[in-house]
């Protein structure tokens, strides 16, 4: 169905009105497009899914997938919450790293005007004193437990103030190992040499890198901004400039591996062997504690689970959390899987080969 362009607009627009109308059509959400991308409300329904990628070697990364929030009592609740992510990724070893949004805990207008230096009212000095404490309250967290938590990456306009913050944990926590990981997106044009720049920093100030290198997911939005707004647009211009990038951000986190660790958030079967090449040509084992892959649930299972099989270092993003909360990122799935040359369709192919050679028959 995701392959259907139309029908995912249609039923993305079908979807958002019946919630608005408090119509019930959550069932109908849960049983589809929820429990492909899903692992479940709460931390114990993911369990059945923690446990399920750990019989097949694969380490799972709790979601709490709350966003576009604007009450302080919620983003209390969300810090509460990612706390309890932490402490649950203590306990096993099936869960390797957790993560958080800072706009999942802050309001993105008061991002927006730290990253302008814009003048503050009183109010928002004070409402920007409770973001940091709330981010220091989840990175001393996992610090204490041994715990790795990503900052995830986010629009470039609010990404300049969310760097700043995760350099200023990493300083703080990542004397001895990389616990505090900053994203890259690569599809900007900049984030390279940044990439580049913040090892530099890193370097100089005695602590190692934590990276997530991952292509982005704000194209549409990046580029309207941009244009409305007479600014640079930040995206790289052709895909293929995208890539070069992604790929050498991977050749020079393992060319400097002994200050880096790093993560590939990807789905792109080409940079995930770029990698695998890379290390065996270093002469890197494949389970080095230093790299890993990481792919979202119901996505790339073909990549997820033969990188596993061979002996590589790999988890699921498993996103949870109340439906209604979680409709943004499902929405923002169905968006990303709706063309003809998505992950859906690439997926579906796989699937419909392996049945032909299985004997199955077609689909």
């Amino acid at each position: 169905m995701m392959n259907r362009a139309g029908l995912v607009n249609l039923g993305t627009f079908f979807i958002k009105l019946a919630l608005r109308l408090h119509l019930p059509v959550k069932k109908l959400i849960r049983s589809t497009i929820y429990e492909q991308f899903c692992g479940g409300e709460t931390i114990r329904e993911c369990e059945s899914t923690i446990r399920q990628l750990s019989d097949s070697g694969i380490g799972t990364i709790l979601d709490y997938s709350i966003e576009g929030e604007d009450e302080e009592a919620v983003f209390e609740e969300t810090t509460a919450e990612l706390l309890r992510t932490i402490d649950r990724a203590a306990t096993s070893k099936d869960i390797p790293f957790t993560v958080f949004k800072v706009s999942g805990i802050a309001p993105n207008e008061l991002l927006e005007k730290v990253q302008k230096k814009a003048d503050l009212t009183p109010a928002d000095t004070q409402a920007y004193a409770r973001v940091v404490d709330r981010v220091e309250r989840l990175c001393s967290q996992a610090h204490l437990r041994s715990v790795r938590i990503f900052f995830d990456g986010e629009e470039s306009w609010i990404q300049e103030v969310i760097d700043d913050l995760a350099y200023t944990m990493m300083a703080r926590y990542n004397s001895r190992q990389a616990i505090v990981f900053n994203t890259y997106q690569l599809y900007r044009h900049e984030v390279l040499e940044a990439y580049k720049t913040a090892y530099l920093r890193a370097r100089e100030n005695n602590y190692i890198l934590g990276g997530k290198l991952v292509r982005g997911a704000y194209m549409e939005k990046e580029r309207i901004r941009a244009r409305e707004n007479n600014y640079r647009n930040p995206i790289q211009a052709t895909k293929a400039d995208t890539d070069r990038d992604y790929d050498a951000a991977v050749d020079f986190s393992l060319e400097h591996i002994e200050n880096i660790e790093f993560c590939l958030g990807t789905h792109n079967e080409d940079s995930c062997l770029h990698c695998a090449c890379k290390m065996q040509k270093l002469g890197l084992k494949s389970g080095d504690p230093r790299v890993w892959f990481a792919q979202l649930l119901g996505m790339s299972d073909n990549l997820s689970y033969n990188l596993a099989n061979l002996g590589y270092n790999v988890a699921k993003y498993v996103p949870y959390g109340p439906i209604d909360s979680v409709m943004p990122y499902l929405f923002r799935r169905a968006e990303e899987n709706k063309s003809i040359a998505g992950q859906s369709s690439r997926e579906f192919l796989l699937v419909k080969r392996e049945m032909k050679r299985r004997g199955l028959g077609a689909m």
